[in-house]
């Protein structure tokens, strides 16, 4: 079952299905490590609806603006490579 990332539970690890952000922005966000079937783990949610996410091994701190626009799913585990 498929959600937005801005609907993601703290300590989950999601699994990047798809984005509908400008391309712009998409681009940026591949930049940063965040493309299809990436793997993220949410680790804090703020009261604004900002999350920090670790992606890649690294934090980010991404506004609900973006997270609504991501589609991710539940992964069972993370996966290291």
């Amino acid at each position: 079952m498929s959600v937005t990332l801005a609907e993601g539970n703290v300590g989950q690890v999601y699994t990047v299905l798809n984005s509908a952000l400008p391309q712009q922005v998409e681009k940026r966000m591949e930049a940063l490590g965040m493309t299809r079937g990436s793997q993220l783990r949410v680790l804090h949610k703020k009261n604004s609806g900002t999350l920090v996410i670790l992606l890649r091994g690294t934090r980010f701190a991404v506004g609900r603006g973006l997270t609504s626009n991501i589609q991710v799913k539940e992964a069972s585990e993370w996966k290291t490579k």
